[in-house]
């Protein structure tokens, strides 16, 4: 593993936990789901000889706690965070920085470029659930509806047992939403099956109590998100859109489809599924750095 600074940033409402490892011009590589930074450690560590490489867990999230009671999550505050942390880190409007999310992860990311495009050098959105791109977005306010009556009636558990049916993903991992992403586990899983380390039982750990944050507060109102595309076309940030070679069809891949048809482009395809980038973090690493500006 590569030398990890780690410090944290008060934020209105919360206080972020971040790490940053490497040098070079900075890339910020945001969160989906219910993992965290440490889902990202693989594929930082691999991007560290070229970038400085921030990651951080987002309020709510693990480290990153929030000042008082969990509420429904905004992604234009998630997107201010960001923000924060850029300018935490030496970003400023003459060196901008590459961003890189994954999932809801990318959603905050495009958020981030549209409103404060100074910043963001590019932006690659890999399978961002922006499903109010889709011909069926009805299809998906229903079943976000089910999701939130299912918390409000019998909690995390039966609300993420509507929420995994009604995605119909592949994998093990169901903490891809209509607003997020892979676990990270595959970065992080134990390499048998035996008892964990203790890293890897703290990050599975981490993983397990932010369920309830992601699947109450995150995936209901993140779904109803849609991109300001007029400002993104205006923005003069490089927006990629990416999908996984793994994950065709599935409804995160299908809306990142219909976002590059909007920002008149075509995909980058990269290694893997939804969590490509922790599962095959070398091969997914390659293909970032061909994408991304040196």
């Amino acid at each position: 593993m590569k030398h990890v600074k780690t410090d944290s940033l008060p934020v209105p409402g919360a206080n972020l936990y971040y790490e940053v490892r490497g040098s070079g011009p900075v890339l910020l590589l945001i969160c989906g789901g219910v993992y965290d930074a440490a889902g990202y450690a693989g594929l930082a560590d691999r991007l560290a000889d070229r970038y400085t490489v921030v990651t951080y867990d987002r309020r709510g999230n693990s480290r990153s706690p929030l000042d008082g009671p969990p509420e429904p999550q905004s992604i234009a505050v998630h997107a201010d965070d960001a923000n924060r942390l850029l300018t935490a880190v030496g970003v400023t409007e003459d060196e901008p920085a590459c961003v890189f999310g994954n999932s809801s992860g990318a959603v905050i990311g495009l958020e981030l470029a549209a409103r404060h495009p100074g910043r963001v050098r590019a932006m690659v959105a890999h399978e961002p659930p922006v499903f109010e791109l889709l011909p069926d977005r009805d299809h998906w306010r229903a079943l976000m509806r089910d999701v939130a009556d299912a918390f409000r009636e019998g909690g995390a558990g039966q609300a993420m047992g509507v929420f995994a049916v009604g995605m119909g993903m592949g994998g093990d991992d169901h903490g891809e939403d209509a607003g997020d992403g892979d676990t990270g586990q595959g970065a992080a899983a134990p390499a048998s099956q035996g008892e964990p380390d203790p890293e890897t039982a703290a990050i599975m750990a981490r993983t397990a109590a932010n369920m309830e944050f992601f699947i109450g507060y995150e995936v209901p109102p993140f779904s109803g998100h849609t991109p300001d595309l007029d400002a993104l076309r205006t923005s003069g940030v490089r927006v990629v859109t990416a999908v996984g070679e793994a994950s065709e069809g599935e409804p995160p891949y299908r809306a990142a489809l219909a976002l590059a048809e909007r920002l008149g482009g075509r995909p980058e395809v990269f290694p893997g599924d939804h969590g490509g980038f922790g599962a095959e973090a070398e091969a997914f690493a390659a293909r970032l750095r061909e994408v991304l500006p040196a």
